[in-house]
């Protein structure tokens, strides 16, 4: 029987991309891996084949799993002398001024393609030719700039993303300009690097002919990603972090990453508000929380040397609802859910981009080594083969009559907070999925003199201490949440949000 699928993703291939192989005969495992791979092949500059990701499943009568592809600090057979080389820093007007680090060093060890292929493994139905067909498709014949790839390359086209020359003939005409809006994406090289994986799997990634070409290019240029970190890096299955609020059960990504951690933290010290619609005092209590749980996860949990045991003491200052004792780029996700009560939620990140693609496989490297949130501890300061920081929460949420949700959403440090927002909203306050998406968000950023909250200017924030930095109402700032559910009373939909240029779409009745 076939499995009817609904899909939210960052663009309308990638939706596609998940009904298409689901009408294919493909279970909802090979529909999210179908648009992942499209997200990541057709949303430069936002993420790439080499990015990291974390992969939340839930399957009835099982456990839901996290599966951790989350990049590597690499050099495990490079000389100490390359440690905090072949980088250049790059200054940027994105979201209000950024600096980032680019070029071979900054390239950390990719995992989404790992983690997609030990999910593959466990419960995919199709091969490999049959999952990556959509996208190769889509690459023959060209594909357009989406709007939120097109909105950070319009800052990064020419600094972090023209000083090679692949990289800058994927993105630029003739004349040197970005590609308009009118004209298509091409990169042949790319397509034959997928024509590999559909072969080889993920395999040829890490320890075939495409390992190869990316080892090559980084001997050549002092990049500290080798042979060893490719063929040595291996996706972790990990037992996701549960919680339940209201009638759901969520379950969302465990430490050593810290987003999801963040988000349970956050959703259970809220504390069953907003009852309704978010009031003034609700939105004061949420910038309460944010501030008390992003303070304590900046000072204590991503310094702790061992994050595991500093997440369970944030959780068990959570199980107090002790909030005095804590306040001392780019991402894409993908949510599908199935008429067959699965859920899949991953998320995905190369960074800002390093602006490498290595010669002769069409693959854009990650800079997550260039990301100074991802590493406190200053540029190449982490121990080969560590797992660096990562903010990604992709989540899945069961209900007592069989309901399943899958959500997440791209946005940096926005994430947990983004998620926190939806998931109370519909959870606590009963907003429909929508609604809650849609609704004005708040950010509170903790910074090292002084604290600030970022608003939508469409948000009631009362009276509030704190000083306010105003955003445009729906400002891509606060991420991009995307959901997909299934109830068996109602059937699938999904949801994508107004903030970026995301898609959805549900497999037609038979």
């Amino acid at each position: 029987m076939l499995v009817r699928v609904a899909v939210s993703a960052p663009n309308d291939l990638a939706a596609r991309a998940g009904v298409a192989v689901a009408a294919a005969g493909g279970n909802t495992v090979d529909a999210m891996i179908a648009a992942a791979v499209m997200t990541m092949v057709t949303e430069p500059g936002m993420v790439s084949l080499s990015a990291g990701g974390y992969i939340t499943v839930s399957v009835p009568g099982e456990q839901p799993v996290t599966i951790d592809g989350g990049v590597e600090m690499p050099g495990r057979d490079r000389p100490e002398s390359w440690f905090g080389g072949a980088v250049r820093e790059v200054h940027s007007g994105y979201g209000g001024g950024v600096t980032m680090t680019v070029g071979h060093g900054s390239v950390a060890t990719p995992g989404a393609l790992a983690a997609l292929d030990l999910l593959h493994a466990r419960s995919g139905r199709l091969g490999w030719p049959d999952l990556l067909e959509p996208a190769a498709a889509a690459l023959r014949s060209g594909f357009p700039l989406g709007r939120s790839a097109r909105h950070y390359l319009e800052f990064v086209h020419e600094t972090a993303f023209g000083w090679q020359p692949d990289s800058h003939a994927a993105l630029h005409g003739p004349s040197g300009r970005l590609i308009g809006p009118d004209e298509l994406v091409r990169i042949p090289a790319l397509v034959d690097s997928l024509e590999v994986l559909a072969s080889h799997g993920a395999e040829a990634f890490y320890r075939g002919a495409l390992a190869d070409l990316i080892v090559a290019d980084m001997d050549a240029n002092g990049g500290l990603l080798g042979a060893r970190d490719l063929a040595e890096y291996e996706a972790v299955l990990r037992p996701a972090l549960g919680s339940e609020h209201g009638r759901w059960q969520l379950a969302t990504n465990p430490a050593p990453a810290v987003g999801g951690v963040t988000l349970t933290a956050m959703l259970s010290l809220l504390a069953g508000r907003p009852t309704g619609d978010w009031t003034a005092a609700d939105v004061a209590h949420l910038v309460a929380v944010q501030e008390a749980v992003l303070s304590y996860r900046i000072h204590h949990f991503e310094a702790a040397p061992d994050r595991v045991q500093a997440a369970q003491a944030l959780l068990q200052m959570v199980d107090r609802r002790d909030l005095a004792a804590m306040s001392s780029p780019s991402t894409a996700h993908v949510s599908v859910a199935g008429d067959d009560g699965v859920a899949c939620a991953v998320t995905v990140s190369a960074g800002y981009g390093s602006g490498l693609m290595t010669p002769g496989t069409g693959i854009w490297q990650n800079n997550c080594l260039g990301e100074p949130e991802l590493n406190r501890g200053g540029l190449h300061s982490l121990r080969p083969g560590t797992r660096l920081l990562s903010n990604m929460a992709p989540s899945v949420a069961t209900r007592g009559d069989g309901a399943v949700l899958a959500i997440g959403s791209p946005g940096a440090d926005r994430i947990s907070t983004a998620l926190a927002q939806v998931l109370a909203g519909h959870m606590h306050g009963r907003q429909a999925l929508d609604e809650a998406i849609a609704h004005p968000r708040a950010h509170v950023r903790v910074g090292p003199d002084a604290t600030v909250v970022d608003a939508e200017a469409d948000l009631d924030l009362g009276n509030l201490e704190l000083p306010v930095r105003t955003f445009p109402a729906q400002a891509m700032y606060f991420g991009g949440v995307g959901a997909a559910w299934w109830e068996p009373d109602t059937g699938l939909h999904a949801a994508a949000d107004p903030r970026r240029a995301g898609a959805i779409r549900i497999s037609a009745l038979a």
